[in-house]
């Protein structure tokens, strides 16, 4: 793609401004009609449906979120790297109410978490002290979701489209009356299926995900209690799904189990709470490096064919409790996890204990005329029964109500620590694709971040600066003398970045812009002269701009549009241009039916401008794909 489509790019969204002025004069306030109440997975993107192909995932909102990079094998609900700031897939974690969740084997599994996006509020961002003091083995960044207060209401929708591709979704809640309460609390349940197929928009590029969730919770004024189970099924092929070699069908297939328990309790003081969580998760993954013979020998591991089943147990708590002057924020994390592996055997453990402690004071100092000082420091205490424990300091200062436009204003400091996955500790250091180390040690993180929140008008602004200093950062990198491997090698990176959104609210619909700066210097030490390319550390957008446009232009009718343009950093193992222009978008249409208020007839498109950018290298782009449907709330 030529540099011309970003100037494409940016025309269309200027363009929007003046459309924005104007929609407002065309169209009558009595000329809007309340459209059925759409679930909100993110408040930073437009499309809250999944790729055209699959269900929503908690993932599906993620493709163009600003503060969040995917990097997609085929669509994101198949197989997602979620990166933030410029880490890779091992930096990012995740988090259900207090409990973190983990998937010991390998970050490129840490995004399948089988619950419906329809029980979790939109996901936090967690990053610098945020993260720091909010996160767990993530060094870059922590994707937070809560769950959802359950309403007595319910959905279902179904779709077809290109590639033979198939879809449907049911929820169902059901919330006890008031006159049926527990000590104050309403008993509450919820029930959610989906399933998908599609023949892929590629050849051998099929999948077929399934996914079964129940919940029950007792909810109140002053705390919820969340009961959760829930299994996701996956099967997914694509043309080297993971392997750079010519002509290669891979498969994977996977089966996720979570059960989640979490309790939330607010407390008499404005704004402190308790909350405590725990998750059992179990994946079962098989891989086949070569479809059209399942049993022969696999380069990729050097092994035959790779089962892996990875269980995790894990724990948290947090709270923000107030005495005096001082507000104190604490969490804990336990986790434990066991691998069983056909091939990741190369390595000194199987099994490992993980714990976090953090304590934060903080004090707040009211300036007069609004204006309050805040002052947060703090430590954290990682350590496991296989490393060296990790010390990690945090510290932020908070200026609020600076003046007219300017709402905040804050600097912080946060180190953070983390250790490798299996992949990368047990994988045949001698042989196969997959290179492991089992000398590989702990990750340090060292972050500094100058932010501001600010607003014009209707425009809100949030903006930050920040600078990474990443220490022994596990990468898998490339080597053309040895062109058929890639190696687990660590790093140290430093990542200097900007980060920019921008929303504007109307009745008319709401238009959100981001933009991410990021630059690198690398290095590899020892083996800095060998590495030709890396996989994962130096693949990011040295630019990306985001535009979520939503637009009601007529009386029953949406349309939602997310747009992303991106000058990726080269990389000699990415086959298509370092340029993308992306866009996905959906139409939909409320009838005004006596009876049926709720039924939406719709029409969505993935991957518009039919882009072959490859977000992982040498992974084929999944093409343009599309597909219509119907969707009923009650």
């Amino acid at each position: 793609m030529k540099t011309s489509a970003y100037f494409a790019f940016c025309a269309f969204g200027l363009s929007l401004v003046p459309v924005a002025a104007v929609l407002p004069a065309q169209t009558e306030p009595s000329d809007i009609v309340s459209l059925p109440k759409m679930a909100v997975y993110s408040q930073r993107v437009a499309l809250q449906e999944p790729s055209t192909a699959a269900f929503a995932m908690p993932v599906s909102a993620l493709g163009f979120e600003p503060l969040v990079d995917v990097q997609a094998r085929n669509i994101g609900e198949a197989q997602a790297d979620v990166t933030i700031r410029g880490g890779i897939f091992e930096n990012t974690g995740f988090r259900a109410g207090a409990a973190p969740l983990h998937d010991p084997q390998t970050g490129h599994y840490s995004a399948e978490i089988p619950i419906a996006p329809a029980m979790l509020a939109a996901p936090s961002i967690f990053t610098g002290a945020d993260n720091a003091l909010g996160g767990w083995n993530a060094n870059a960044g922590t994707i937070a979701y809560q769950w959802r207060r359950i309403t007595t209401s319910g959905m279902a929708g179904a779709a077809a489209g290109s590639h033979d591709t198939v879809r449907g979704e049911f929820y169902q809640g059901y919330a006890a009356p008031d006159s049926a309460s527990l000590a104050g609390r309403r008993l509450a349940f919820d029930v959610a299926a989906a399933w998908a197929d599609s023949n892929g928009s590629r050849p051998w590029g099929e999948s077929r995900f399934a996914r079964y969730n129940a919940r029950l919770q007792l909810a109140g004024d002053k705390g919820q209690t969340d009961l959760f189970v829930g299994r996701q099924d996956k099967f997914i092929g694509w043309p080297n799904l993971y392997t750079p070699y010519a002509n290669v069908y891979e498969t994977d297939d996977l089966r996720t189990t979570l059960i989640a328990l979490n309790h939330v309790e607010k407390l008499p003081e404005n704004g402190d709470y308790i909350a405590v969580g725990g998750a059992w998760r179990r994946n079962e993954d098989h891989y086949v490096f070569n479809r059209a013979d399942p049993g022969a020998y696999n380069p990729a591991f050097a092994t035959g064919p790779a089962w892996h089943t990875t269980r995790a147990w894990s724990a948290g708590a947090e709270a923000l409790v107030s005495t005096n002057r001082i507000r104190w924020r604490a969490s804990a994390a336990f986790v434990a996890d066991e691998l069983e592996s056909t091939s990741l055997v190369y390595g000194r453990f199987n099994s490992r204990s993980y714990y976090k402690l953090t304590l934060a004071p903080e004090r707040v100092w009211t300036l007069g005329d609004a204006r309050t000082l805040t002052v947060r420091a703090g430590v954290s205490l990682d350590d496991t029964n296989r490393d060296d424990a990790a010390w990690s300091p945090v510290a932020a200062i908070e200026l609020r109500g600076l003046g007219r436009h300017v709402d905040l204003l804050y600097f912080s400091y946060a180190a953070s620590s983390q250790v490798p996955n299996y992949t990368a500790l047990n994988s045949r250091p001698s042989a196969g694709l997959f290179r492991g180390n089992p000398n590989l040690g702990r990750e340090d993180a060292n972050n500094f971040e100058l932010g501001v929140r600010a607003a014009w008008g209707a425009w809100r602004f949030d903006a930050a600066g920040f600078y990474r200093r990443d220490n022994n950062l596990v990468d898998w990198v490339y080597s053309a003398s040895l062109p058929n491997a890639r190696a687990a090698s660590p790093v140290d990176v430093d990542t200097l970045g900007f980060e920019l959104t921008a929303r504007y609210p109307a009745k008319w619909g709401e238009l959100v812009f981001g933009y991410t700066a990021l630059t690198k210097d690398s290095d590899y030490g020892a083996l800095s002269g060998s590495v030709d390319a890396s996989f994962y550390a130096l693949n990011y957008a040295k630019h990306r701009l985001t535009a979520a446009v939503v637009l009601r232009p007529w009386q029953g009718w949406e349309i939602r549009l997310d747009n992303e343009a991106r000058l990726q950093q080269p990389n000699a193992l990415r086959r298509s241009s370092d340029e993308a222009l992306l866009t996905s978008g959906a139409i939909y249409y409320t009838p005004s039916i006596n009876g049926w208020r709720g039924l939406r007839l719709f029409a969505q498109i993935t991957n518009a401008w039919n882009s072959d950018f490859e977000e992982s290298p040498s992974v084929p782009a999944a093409r343009r794909q599309w597909c219509a449907g119907v969707m009923a709330a009650w």
